[in-house]
């Protein structure tokens, strides 16, 4: 033993598990670039193998399938898209929360590169509502749902379900027209769409409707 405290075993297992932690991180990001880029179901194990210099066997070690790399890469994408929508929400200020995004939108979507939405374009290559890839698109759409619920609750819209649903479908189209317009377009166009959503769900006369 060391004067550390830690066998050479010990000392080598965390290599070891470092070094895989470093391999996996290594894996996900060719198959988040390759996916996002190509798609998913044109982007065969083998490629990211390549790409990586790795082995089958290593590759398997860390995803048992293709599919579970997928997931994987699902997940990565949730996980920076969640951050990004937490780090412009207003609290108190719904509408600056609304336009925070509506300007992050217009600007990501017309970058070089862009090819929409991870998720929408995961669902459209995964038919099935119970695989694996489309359950996690499900999870994520739904926390997005959430997100704009939220939002609408702190404006005091009188259905905040249907006002997310609008919100969501605002913010899919905008993502689409990225390819077509300019980002401050963009970004003017869907905040003013934004601005009107919330003031029809908050109107006197919208709210004096009776609950269905």
């Amino acid at each position: 033993m060391g004067d550390d405290g830690v066998t050479g075993t010990q000392a080598s297992a965390g290599q070891q598990g470092r070094g895989g932690a470093q391999t996996r991180e290594r894996i996900l990001e060719a198959a988040s670039e390759l996916f996002y880029a190509e798609g998913i179901r044109a982007v065969s194990a083998d490629r990211i193998i390549e790409r990586v210099g790795i082995t089958k066997v290593t590759f398997y070690r860390h995803f048992r399938t293709k599919s579970d790399l997928v997931v994987a890469y699902l997940a990565v994408q949730s996980e920076a898209e969640k951050q990004w929508v937490r780090s412009r929400r207003r609290p108190g200020d719904p509408s600056g929360s609304l336009r925070a995004l509506a300007d992050d939108i217009g600007a990501h979507s017309c970058r070089p590169g862009f090819r929409g939405c991870a998720f929408i374009n995961a669902a459209a290559e995964f038919s099935d509502p119970a695989d694996p890839v489309r359950v996690s698109v499900h999870a994520h759409r739904q926390w997005m749902l959430d997100e704009f619920a939220a939002i609408a609750e702190d404006a005091g819209a009188a259905d905040v379900t249907s006002v997310a649903k609008q919100l969501m479908i605002l913010r899919d189209g905008a993502m689409v027209n990225g390819y077509l317009g300019t980002s401050a377009d963009i970004a003017a166009a869907l905040g003013a769409a934004f601005d009107g959503v919330l003031a029809a769900s908050t109107a006197p006369e919208v709210r004096a409707l009776p609950a269905r």
